[in-house]
């Protein structure tokens, strides 16, 4: 009998998506024994309503095409395919529907982990999937106890890059070494967050 498969759910807006991402799913991968990496593209964060310049089908191919070397990692427009704010613990719920009998592990920085209970539906998050927490360089910050048992650390080393700053490079008409090359031609092409067109 087959072990079930264990995909990594690794969620955002990737406005745009950049290295640091892609190695932060090699990552679990390799330490979480994943089978595959899911990029779950958020078509409305409910976080970041109004602060998302490029529409979710531009982020979606701009994903696809950061992942075309990664055959363990794939993009999915899953909240793509939903009205209204996109909720981590729907999402869970349909992947659950999707892959029955996978093990789900939820992919978040550490940050992130930190503010989990403040979530819409925290129970029903750790109910469906394990979270593995990249560490971040920010000190101090305080995972609550309602949490132990439910996530494990990955050993990833920060990146000091950010989808802010290089929206503000890319505008700027900056170099950005931050992003894979065919992420950064089909920004330019397109002329996305105000880059000059090549």
């Amino acid at each position: 009998m087959s072990e079930p498969p264990r995909i990594g759910v690794l969620g955002g807006t990737f406005d745009p998506i950049h290295n640091a991402h892609i190695e932060l799913a090699r990552a679990a991968l390799k330490q979480a024994r994943l089978d595959r990496v899911l990029f779950v593209v958020s078509a409305m964060p409910p976080h970041k309503r109004g602060e998302v310049t490029v529409s979710a089908e531009d982020r979606l191919r701009l994903v696809e095409l950061a992942l075309q070397d990664e055959p363990a990692m794939e993009a999915s427009e899953l909240e793509m395919q939903r009205s209204g704010p996109s909720y981590t613990a729907d999402t869970l719920r349909e992947l659950h529907a999707l892959y029955p009998g996978a093990e789900l592990f939820l992919v978040l920085g550490l940050d992130a982990l930190a503010d989990l209970p403040g979530w819409r539906e925290p129970e029903a998050i750790l109910q469906h999937a394990r979270v593995l927490a990249a560490t971040r360089p920010e000190p101090g910050i305080q995972i609550p106890d309602s949490l132990k048992g439910h996530y494990d650390f990955l050993d990833f080393d920060p990146v000091d890059v950010s989808s802010t700053d290089i929206r503000a490079r890319l505008a700027r008409g900056e170099a950005v070494d931050a992003l894979p090359p065919r992420v950064l031609d089909a920004i330019r092409e397109g002329g996305l967050y105000g880059a000059a067109r090549s």
